[in-house]
């Protein structure tokens, strides 16, 4: 309980870093019921690497060009980088899928390895990843400032927003897609607004917790989730509270065993998912008709 007491004090050094993992807690796991939904789920192994690249990128972009300072954050460059590699892969993909050529997983995968190879490689030499860059895609979210706080609280407020208002269209393009097109919705625009919001979630995450974190609350609460719940209203519901519990217990655990948040966090839902399957098949034998 003392732990708990320190994180809560609005005096709490680490505040911030709590607050970031709360977003991303709440922000992922909605997006990630979307990418199950559209079996996105190798998809969402690839973007938090190629949005790891852009961050690298932009830096090491900015290191080549000469110049010795900039206008705006760190923060800023980074998410500009990000942003930009997450949603034009997203295109790319969305456009070779389209085409209906090559495997898909192939390119998937290729997207992964050279997304997290080049990543360390470009900010293994540039002097701006050695200011933590390097530590936050490992997912050790050490500190974080308030400006950076407002930037990350502002995208996941816009992500949230268009979910909130458009979840209807982005349901039906994502849940029956034969259906929306014969209700004449305007199927190309639906995805391209789940594309940005997709990217930008992707590229907020990534930022704030690193490519592990980001795919373990995009992907894992949305899995155990689907697998308890009878609506999608429970579907987002779950997974926006398995994420948010994740994120406040695990910091809590980590503060307190001095662990590293981001993995401690993944370790968690990993321990949640494996209790949901443990559940499910638990309930399964038991079931009058299983017995019948």
């Amino acid at each position: 309980m003392e732990t708990f007491r320190e994180i809560l004090d609005p005096g709490f050094l680490l505040r911030n870093s709590v607050y970031v993992g709360l977003l991303v807690g709440l922000a992922c796991p909605l997006v990630g019921t979307y990418v199950i939904m559209r079996r996105w789920i190798f998809t969402g192994v690839a973007l938090p690497q190629v949005s790891s690249l852009g961050i690298a990128f932009a830096f090491a972009l900015h290191t080549w060009l000469g110049i010795s300072h900039f206008e705006g954050s760190e923060q800023g460059l980074a998410l500009a980088g990000s942003v930009t590699a997450t949603i034009l892969a997203i295109l790319l993909l969305a456009f070779m899928e389209r085409r209906g050529k090559g495997i898909v997983e192939g390119r998937i995968g290729t997207l992964y390895a050279l997304g997290g190879a080049w990543s360390v490689l470009l900010l293994l030499k540039n002097p701006y990843g050695e200011h933590g860059l390097l530590d936050r895609l490992k997912g050790e979210i050490i500190a974080v400032s308030d400006s950076d706080l407002i930037i990350s609280g502002s995208a996941f407020a816009v992500v949230l927003l268009l979910l909130f208002f458009f979840h209807k269209e982005l349901l039906l393009v994502s849940f029956d897609r034969e259906m929306a097109i014969t209700l004449k919705k305007n199927v190309l625009l639906w995805d391209i607004i789940l594309y940005l919001i997709v990217g930008i979630t992707i590229s907020v995450a990534v930022l704030s917790v690193g490519p592990l974190v980001t795919f373990g609350f995009l992907i894992i609460p949305a899995l155990a989730a689907h697998s308890i719940s009878r609506s999608m209203r429970q579907f987002a519901i779950i997974s926006a509270t398995i994420g948010l519990l994740t994120a406040f217990f695990g910091f809590a655990l980590a503060y307190k065993y001095d662990l590293p948040v981001g993995p401690t966090d993944v370790a968690l839902l990993g321990v949640i998912l494996a209790l949901v399957f443990l559940g499910n098949q638990l309930k399964g034998l038991l079931s009058p008709n299983r017995n019948a």
